[in-house]
Formats: C-alpha cells, structure tokens, sequence
C-alpha cells in the first residue's frame, strides 16, 4: 500500500503564498469554489502544519455547506511540535518526527492525503520526497505584501516537476497542477 500526497496552493504572480487577504479572495468564484469542493471530496484525508490548521479550525466548524461538511467530517493529520492536542473533531496531532510519521501514514494505507498552502511542512516533505502531487493556483495578482519567507522560494529546494495538466478560469486564475 502506498498513499499520496497532493498539495495545492494558491500563489501570486510574485510568488507569494501568504498574505492572501491582498491579493485572494477577490477572485474566488464558481469555479473556484468547485474545484475547491473537488479536490477535498477526492481526498480521504486533510495532512497540514499548524498555522493552517489553526486558521481552519476556527473557522469551518461553525460554517455550512458541502465544503464544511465535507472538511469538518474528514480525518485530519496535523504536524506540529507545540501543538498539545486539536479539538476540531477527527484530528490527530502528529508530535513525532515529521518525515517518519508521515512515511508511515503513506506506507499503510492508499489514503489520498490532501494538503493546502506552501510552508514549512510542505517544503519538508518535497525535500524527502513525499510529496506527490503539486497544483498551483497562479493568481493574475502581484501581491506586493511579505517577505520572502511569504514566497514559495526556499533556498536549497531543487525539484524537476512534471506538468500533468492546466485549467483556467475566467477569473484568470489558472491551476498548474504537476507530478513530483
């Protein structure tokens, strides 16, 4: 058994993955949203670091809709060293070794493991090579906020990427979806 790992991140044309308050939420639309809803419906569980998943947890609980339900309902693997435990229902925090933990999750199970945003987890497990999938949502934004630390940048991370495939909205977002 062999599990997978999509990430998938919402990045402005400079780079940014952070700060998405500037440069985001304004071109959210219908198709947005059902590729959002498609992504997390093909997924059998949520893998995130703590950042976002304190970010989500107080805020989906209390929403309706299929997304809410579909997110609060589904198992949800949390990285972190400081976090002690997560209320949100169906979450396990996991304290230990990040890459262990997760080639553990990966090796038993053909679970479909669904991560969003770019940071310090998800860099960690391109560099070890777990990380399957990337899909990209390039915004037709410069966002203009951060640093470079708010940037999909990191210094030492070298990866060859293989598109699998494209999908534009008329928003102008345009997902890049690649293989690792």
């Amino acid at each position: 058994m062999t599990g997978k790992i999509v990430n998938s991140t919402f990045i402005s044309l400079d780079g940014v993955v952070n700060h998405m308050e500037h440069w985001h939420f304004d071109l959210i639309d219908e198709d947005t949203n059902r590729l959002t809803l498609e992504q997390l419906t093909a997924a059998d569980a949520l893998l995130m670091g703590r950042k976002t998943y304190e970010a989500y947890a107080g805020v989906w609980p209390g929403r309706d809709g299929a997304y809410a339900d579909r997110i609060n309902s589904m198992p949800k693997y949390v990285a972190s060293r400081t976090l002690e435990r997560a209320d949100w229902e169906h979450s396990t925090v996991l304290k230990g070794d990040l890459i262990e933990e997760v080639e553990t999750i990966k090796g038993e199970s053909d679970e479909r493991l669904l991560m969003h945003g770019f940071g310090p987890v998800a860099r960690a497990l391109l560099r070890h090579g777990l990380l399957d999938e990337l899909h990209l949502w390039l915004h037709p934004v410069l966002a203009g906020v951060g640093t470079v630390e708010d940037t999909i940048l990191t210094e030492g991370l070298n990866a060859r990427l293989e598109l699998v495939g494209t999908e534009t909205f008329g928003s102008g977002v345009v997902v890049l979806s690649y293989r690792v």
